[in-house]
């Protein structure tokens, strides 16, 4: 109730009731201050007083409170207080919430107080008992540097009072009110009601009875800042009113709630009666008992009135079959999972953002987007509890770290999470369950998750969405529109339920490889948020932060067994065993070192063990990816490409070559029908501009062509390779190289334009692993720019371009030079 620590704010102040202690009660031993009988003042209250902000309490006059003081400034101010006459200025903080309260954070009515006893904690905490002396104005509020203090002016209550019979009636008014409040909460009001009695003015009656209502801050701080002292009395009067309705409500809901215990009780009674007859006849065992068990399961499940009354109509027909009858079993097991859900159960959530963004520094490396975008989500959520929210979907390659942010989300939140793979997923009642016709039919996966986290509101992840498929017996994915869409999803009805349950609680996370397998209807309801690969040296990074302590761990090692100070021993694994754009690979190599390395140290031989870049290669033997060696000089028809696939980017060596013919062009290298149009585009520019770029005008019928993409084991489709084709296609005709240090990507139009396309930044990280200093991509992708991190954009140079003409002159060297 006072300045304490947040971690203090559930220890509850000890009020002492003020009606028992009047203003003549005895201070505590050596209280220097003294109250004379009637109203006047003591006459040692100093004109500057020592502030004490409390946070969630405002006290009277006549009133004693037992205050627990945690604030440094705060305990300085009850020691200066102690120091001097034992006076202290309360005033009642504006915001609860602020720690270090200044003059403009307080409310300028206050209480000046008398420190009756003070106690120190073992905590270093105070706690101190107080009395209120009188009202008082801050006129200038201090700070010493060590506490506040305050000039106050004081605001005595006038000893005599008019008003007449009607001042008379309002007091005899107010205590049968509070007479009835104590009756209707079961307290003995006759000392009470002697020492109300007592009290013949109408501001001391108000002070004392406001100090023992329920009020809000807000409410009883305009008590205090009404002087005039029937004002007052009306104003208490109008909360005693409210509070008599509120305790003959909550009276008349305990009379109702111990109508309903009895019920419970007879039929208690009666189902005792019930197996003792059964047991006469012979037909007792098990059965009644564990039909009690399952109806005290469902009673402590609080299912919700429809549910309840279904699981009631089951019961019953269940108490009526035989136990080994076949559809005894069936309902024996619905009933149980009505029992095993999670109906009315629910985490708190500690909406704490700052713990969460350093939950998810601690947890990834890089990735600043998305963090930010999942602590907006996160913020609004706190700031709004009940908002239904986007259903957020990680997309990018595998091991970018996908199922962990998700993990990271429920750890920051403080809710269960469970992980549902929809990988190959194919019947439609994997999802929506199965219906309750059968033996072994059961529910489908999400009422099993919810099961299985045992709260109404976990964080579940949809893995792998976009690998759900399709048959005879149904689409998974139009069933998850249900489960996905915030309208319609807190009455989701599972066929083996058969009954609304509420999801939308569920906070929902969805991961892919790619969008493009989607269903449209799901992916609009969900909010896509792109992981793309990482660069080298977050590579490296995460090896050395996570990954290389994961693996010794795990391996039976000890940190101090294995000495790897060299980052390039790491970039050497990433580079020579792994091609990835997440860093699966990168921690099976690394932990296959550390097997191996176990192995030794079993064995007998002596740690630690320095890693380097030969030992490497004899433990993971020959390097399995070995860059093309990149050609100072290209030959004619011969483009560097650059690809988006699901594991990252990839570099394309792109041929073509002209021979005598007809004008014949075929295509190898498993192109899609996508990359073949591109090839027919740019052969059809090729043509329509043959005379301005320096080729044979009758080339079409005197030449075959033929268009190659290595890697002929690969499929490839796509747009995004048609700027290359394009530039190969006019080296190949004009007999000019291409810059050997120049990749590209884009795709064309007929006109000659370059239009967008996507996977920007892996196809920039592609370019930048296999040393290539300049790359071209479309201008309309300028605003992907931004995702580039700015130590990539230093080992590489982009150009921008908006047609085909100026990637010619780029690709030919016309115009600019490009430099290793």
């Amino acid at each position: 109730m006072s300045d304490q620590d947040p971690k203090d704010k559930d220890i509850p102040a000890e009020q002492l009731p003020a009606e028992t202690t009047p203003a003549e009660t005895a201070p505590a031993e050596g209280a220097p201050f003294r109250e004379s009988s009637g109203h006047s003042l003591p006459t040692d209250i100093p004109p500057v007083l020592p502030v004490l902000p409390v946070r969630d309490v405002v006290i009277f006059n006549y009133m004693m409170l037992q205050l627990f003081v945690g604030r440094e400034s705060s305990t300085q101010a009850v020691d200066a207080a102690l120091n001097g006459n034992r006076y202290l200025f309360i005033l009642t903080q504006k915001d609860e919430s602020v720690e270090n309260p200044g003059p403009e954070d307080l409310h300028q009515m206050g209480t000046v107080v008398g420190i009756l006893r003070m106690l120190k904690m073992p905590d270093g905490r105070m706690k101190i008992v107080v009395h209120g002396i009188t009202r008082a104005r801050a006129l200038t509020v201090m700070n010493n540097g060590a506490y506040l203090e305050c000039r106050a002016e004081l605001t005595p209550e006038r000893a005599e009072h008019t008003g007449g019979l009607e001042v008379e009636a309002l007091m005899d008014a107010a205590k049968g009110m509070s007479e009835k409040i104590l009756n209707l909460r079961g307290i003995n009001s006759q000392e009470i009601n002697q020492a109300l009695g007592s009290v013949d003015h109408p501001g001391r009656l108000a002070d004392i009875i406001a100090s023992n209502l329920r009020l809000k801050i807000a409410e009883a701080q305009e008590i205090l800042d009404t002087l005039d002292p029937v004002r007052r009395l009306n104003l208490v009067y109008k909360y005693l009113s409210k509070e008599v309705e509120l305790a003959s409500m909550q009276v008349h809901i305990q009379e109702s709630a111990r109508e309903g215990m009895d019920k419970a009780q007879r039929d208690y009674f009666l189902r005792e009666q019930i197996k003792a007859i059964r047991r006469e006849l012979g037909e007792g065992g098990t059965e009644g008992n564990d039909l009690d068990d399952l109806r005290e399961a469902l009673t402590k499940a609080k299912l919700p009135p429809e549910a309840q009354k279904e699981a009631d109509r089951q019961l019953n027909r269940l108490s009526s079959m035989h136990n080994d009858s076949m559809e005894s079993s069936v309902l024996r097991t619905y009933l149980e999972w009505l029992a095993e859900l999670p109906w009315s159960k629910m985490s708190r959530d500690t909406l704490n953002i700052k713990k969460a963004r350093d939950i998810l520094h601690e947890d990834h490396y890089g990735l600043e987007k998305v963090k930010d975008r999942i602590l907006e989500f996160l913020s609004v959520r706190k700031l709004n509890p009940g908002s239904k929210g986007p259903i957020l979907c990680f997309v990018g390659p595998p091991g970018v770290g996908k199922t962990s942010l998700g993990r990271s989300i429920a750890r920051a939140m403080g809710r269960k999470f469970n992980r549902m793979s929809l990988g190959g997923m194919r019947d439609e009642a994997e999802i929506r369950g199965h219906r309750r016709t059968y033996v072994g039919a059961m529910p489908g996966r999400i009422i099993q998750s919810m099961k299985q986290a045992g709260t109404r509101n976990p964080v579940i992840m949809l893995d792998e969405v976009d690998k759900i498929g399709t048959d005879f017996r149904g689409d998974p994915s139009s069933a998850l529109l249900e489960v996905l869409d915030p309208e319609q999803n807190f009455s989701f009805t599972d066929h083996y339920i058969n009954l609304p349950f509420d999801l939308s609680r569920v906070m929902f996370i969805c991961t892919a490889n790619t969008l493009d397998t989607i269903p449209a209807p799901l992916r609009d309801r969900m909010e896509v948020i792109a992981l793309p690969g990482y660069t080298m040296q977050e590579k490296v990074s995460i090896a050395r932060r996570y990954l290389l302590d994961r693996q010794i761990s795990e391996n039976g090692l000890k940190k101090q067994d294995l000495r790897l100070d060299d980052d390039k021993v790491l970039e050497l694994i990433a580079r020579e065993y792994t091609r990835e754009a997440g860093l699966r690979n990168l921690e099976r190599e690394i932990g296959s070192i550390c097997r191996k390395l176990a192995r030794k140290k079993a064995e007998g031989d002596k740690p630690p063990f320095g890693v380097d870049a030969e030992l490497v290669h004899k433990l993971l033997g020959a390097p399995r990816f070995l860059d093309e060696k990149l050609e100072k000089v290209l030959q004619p028809g011969v483009a560097l490409g650059l690809a988006w696939t699901p594991a990252g980017g990839e570099l394309l060596h792109i041929e073509v070559t002209s021979m005598p013919g007809k004008g014949a062009v075929s295509m190898t290298g498993q192109l899609g029908e996508v990359m073949k149009e591109s090839a027919q585009a740019a052969l059809s520019y090729a043509r329509s501009h043959a005379k301005e770029l320096g080729i044979a005008p009758d080339f079409a019928g005197k030449l075959d062509l033929h268009i190659h993409v290595p890697a002929g084991a690969t499929p490839k489709d796509g747009p995004s390779a048609g700027v290359t084709m394009a530039v190969a296609l006019i080296s190949a005709l004009s007999g000019r190289p291409a810059s050997a240090n120049l990749c590209m990507t884009g795709e064309i139009t007929l006109r000659g334009n370059i239009l967008p396309v996507g996977g920007i930044k892996e196809k920039i990280l592609a370019g930048v692993a296999r040393g290539i200093k300049n790359v071209l991509i479309p201008k309309q992708n300028r605003k992907d720019l931004e995702d580039i991190p700015e130590e990539l954009r230093k080992q590489i140079r982009i150009h921008l371009a908006s047609s085909l003409r100026e990637t010619l002159d780029l690709a030919f060297g016309k115009k600019t030079r490009l430099g290793r």
